[in-house]
């Protein structure tokens, strides 16, 4: 123990020589060191992972500057660059300057360059002493660094609470003070508008970035606190229960005022503190789901509160249980369709969006989500900031990158892998709502920007099922006509839905509005690109067929659509059988034979029409015709192999086999046979009358 103690004094004393202070924590014992051949490395006070910043993951590369080394040249570009991040003029909430690593068009020169032949301690003084020079006085973050092995310097720079700020042109003294702004991967002297405009921007410090006075340091929560560090992989983070949440914040530039008078920002009370809608009223995502558009009939409504962060990816893991992945196989699909109502990224980038640009400040509205049947609305107070205009937030335009209303507030969010930017995240969703087939998505706000409103409509698909199992659900509990409603509000949304349109037409049939039907139908006839439109033929004519229409119905089928699948086929071959129309009855089983071979169902339709078929046909004298003949007997044998196919379906092979000695008295087989038959029949259905009639009527007519 002695030993270890003499060690770390040790360390203390050759960091006090090279000028460097120990990392204030609550314990000594708890601070780790790298070391290099020349100095000795504090572990990264960085907010942020030094690889996530080296590759621009959490920080946007026009943040960025590298510099592969260190001299006067570059030390004057430096102070320039510095000013202008702390000027912040796009609000992206300053940057960083990364000494030892070279420069390609933006990107970092891997592996490092390092500075291994320069004094660190001189860097960091000249550093210091040429921010010194900036007006008002701006000192930035300065921290030693190892990457790859190689020592670097990191100078992270945030927006200064004093902007605009100046620095000189040059390293000599009496050099002429400009103003810097970040345009680009370049530090610029702000001229004319760009002055102008800069001095209108600085003019007032940003809500989220604001230090509240009347609200203590010991509001902040340890735990939400060591929590964000730990997630966005922070060197800083620690135990709850031995945080200095002091000296953290500091670090993360997230109090300000001087002992005594230091109070927190507002961004650090919306992430770090367990209800910030005490001191933030309408700080929450409200969310409620409608059963109709107009929205007077409500399923749920929810509340989301907590640290922003906390309630943004609560609201996001509930609307990912409501929106799975929907996998579509209708009877005519060679192959599935997946879909989702709503792709995730693009919910994400609307509800954080809403959480990163609404205003905390003069309003008690919250976010709100609201789910309709065709589509999810996301709304938030006030409306964007001004420079944002209407066609900047249509397909293919690019958002100009106006000054965020929260910069403080998008910069936590981005650390934490949630939030993207205007300039990406409105393209983003626009892409992901096309690659998912949906309709486009709109975005709108008044003229007064009280209000921003993200509409994310839900794929047509969707719509269709969502209609079709909620008309179901009102059918079936007595609800008719509020069955047809909704149906008929599907038809307006997705007019191109066969099925939907199919669905309308059956339930006005059932309800006997046949005039009503026929209008669905001739609607959807009218529309181009319709979808399983033979859904629709079909269901008309068995309406027709189940009023005794059947010219109707037999007129309909001939016009029908053919469907590509075997089981819609084999149920058009039964309404053409029903509306009398045998022959193409016939010609559609027969078009489908080898696909039907183990079909029970299927098969004994085809042999019933076949029977029907050669009752058709006249007898001459006392021999019936060969084509006769051979339709009987190709019957028999469909009936035979639905008598072994029905094994588990006693009443299809009681009637298989009375059909059986039907044929076989018409062919005038043996009597033995067709009471073998018929006697199977009775066995398996003893209470069918039909049974019964019949051998009595044989027993009563002349042999």
């Amino acid at each position: 123990m002695a030993v270890g103690f003499i060690v770390a004094r040790w360390r203390d004393l050759r960091l006090a020589l090279l000028g460097i202070s120990r990392p204030r924590r609550v314990s000594p014992c708890i601070v780790r060191y790298r070391y290099h051949a020349r100095i000795a490395l504090p572990v990264s006070l960085l907010p942020v992972r030094l690889e996530d910043l080296i590759h621009a993951r959490t920080v946007e590369s026009v943040r960025i500057d590298f510099k592969a080394t260190w001299n006067e040249v570059i030390r004057a570009a430096t102070i320039q660059t510095i000013a202008a991040f702390a000027n912040d003029f796009q609000g992206l909430n300053g940057g960083y300057v990364i000494l030892g690593i070279e420069d390609n068009r933006g990107q970092p020169v891997l592996p490092p360059r390092g500075l291994d032949d320069l004094d660190l301690e001189r860097v960091q003084k000249e550093i210091r002493g040429g921010c010194e020079r900036i007006s008002p006085g701006y000192q930035p973050i300065i921290l030693p660094e190892v990457f790859e092995g190689k020592p670097i310097i990191v100078i992270y720079a945030p927006m200064g609470d004093a902007r605009p700020y100046q620095a000189p042109d040059e390293i000599r003294k009496g050099a002429t003070l400009a103003y810097y702004v970040r345009i680009g991967a370049e530090p610029h002297v702000a001229k004319g508008a760009v002055l102008t405009q800069l001095h209108q921007l600085t003019a007032r410090v940003p809500f989220d970035e604001r230090r509240r006075s009347d609200v203590p340091l010991s509001s902040v929560s340890p735990r939400l606190l060591a929590r964000y560090l730990h997630d966005v992989g922070s060197d800083l983070a620690a135990d709850p229960d031995t945080i200095d949440v002091r000296d953290t914040l500091r670090r993360l530039r997230l109090s300000g005022g001087l002992n005594g008078t230091e109070g927190p920002r507002n961004a650090a009370l919306l992430f770090f503190t367990e209800s910030p809608e005490d001191t933030f009223p309408g700080c929450r995502i409200d969310l409620a789901q409608f059963r109709d558009d107009a929205g007077g009939d409500l399923i749920e409504t929810r509340s989301f509160r907590g640290p922003i962060q906390q309630q943004t990816t609560q609201a996001l893991e509930y609307l990912s249980t409501l929106f799975g992945e929907i996998v579509r196989k209708g009877p005519d699909d060679m192959q599935a369709e997946r879909f989702v109502a709503y792709p995730s990224k693009a919910l994400r980038e609307a509800l954080v969006n809403a959480v990163y640009h609404r205003g905390y400040e003069g309003t008690s509205l919250a976010v709100r989500v609201a789910l309709y049947p065709d589509r999810v609305e996301i709304t938030s107070y006030p409306g964007p900031v001004p420079g944002l205009l209407a066609e900047h937030l249509l397909p293919g335009a690019r958002p100009p990158q106006v000054p965020a209303r929260n910069p403080l507030v998008g910069e936590m969010l981005k650390a934490l892998r949630l939030a993207e930017t205007w300039h990406t995240g409105v393209p983003k969703i626009h892409r992901v709502m096309d690659e998912n087939g949906s309709p486009a998505p709109r975005f709108d706000f008044d003229e007064g920007r009280t209000y921003f409103r993200v509409t994310l409509p839900a794929h047509p698909g969707y719509v269709v099922l969502h209609a079709l199992r909620e008309a179901a659900v009102l059918w079936h509990t007595g609800e008719q006509q509020r069955a047809i409603a909704v149906l008929r509000d599907a038809n307006a949304r997705v007019p191109e839905a066969g099925s939907v349109a199919a669905q309308e037409i059956e339930y006005l049939a059932d309800t006997g509005d046949l005039p009503a039907a026929r209008k669905v139908f001739a609607r959807l006839e009218q529309t181009e690109g319709a979808r399983d439109r033979y859904l629709a033929y079909m269901v008309l004519a068995r309406a027709y067929l189940d009023v005794d229409q059947r010219d109707e119905a037999a007129a309909l089928l001939s016009n029908a659509p053919r469907p590509s699948a075997t089981r819609s086929q084999v149920d058009l071959a039964i309404l053409h059988k029903r509306s009398r129309d045998l022959e193409s009855a016939h010609r559609q089983f027969s078009s489908i034979a080898a696909q039907i071979q183990t079909d029970a169902r299927a098969l004994h339709e085809w042999a019933q029409t076949k029977i029907a078929l050669a009752r058709k046909i006249p007898t001459e004298g006392e021999v019936a015709p060969a084509a006769k003949q051979q339709l009987l007997r190709e019957a028999l044998d469909m009936l035979s192999r639905v008598t072994q196919l029905s094994h588990d379906q006693p009443v299809r092979a009681s009637w298989a086999w009375f059909d059986i000695a039907k044929v076989r008295a018409t062919l005038e087989d043996p009597e033995a046979s067709i009471e073998d038959a018929l006697t199977r029949a009775l066995t398996l259905n003893p209470s069918e009358p039909q049974f019964h009639d019949w051998r009595e009527q044989r027993a009563a007519s002349p042999k």
